[in-house]
């Protein structure tokens, strides 16, 4: 897999409305992306820092692997661009 690279909150906002999410709020310095798709809806909770910590980064990133069906090394080579 591909080392993460280091992301603001605002990258990682782009990355997302990209593939279809829309922000339905934002409180303070998080933000809430939701996908709505034909099984169901997925949320996710986005920390809109400088730099968000790698943890955080990969378990994003995983959970919209799954509800996008785009591999998590694509989404990653996205994120370098």
């Amino acid at each position: 897999m591909p080392k993460l690279p280091q992301v603001s909150g605002r990258q990682l906002t782009a990355l997302l409305e990209s593939l279809g999410y829309t922000c339905v709020r934002q409180r303070g310095s998080h933000a809430q992306f939701v996908l709505r798709t034909r099984v169901g809806q997925h949320n996710v909770t986005v920390p809109v820092h400088k730099t968000i910590a790698k943890g955080t980064l990969s378990d994003i990133l995983s959970r919209v692997a799954l509800w996008s069906g785009i591999p998590k090394e694509e989404l990653i080579a996205r994120l370098h661009q």
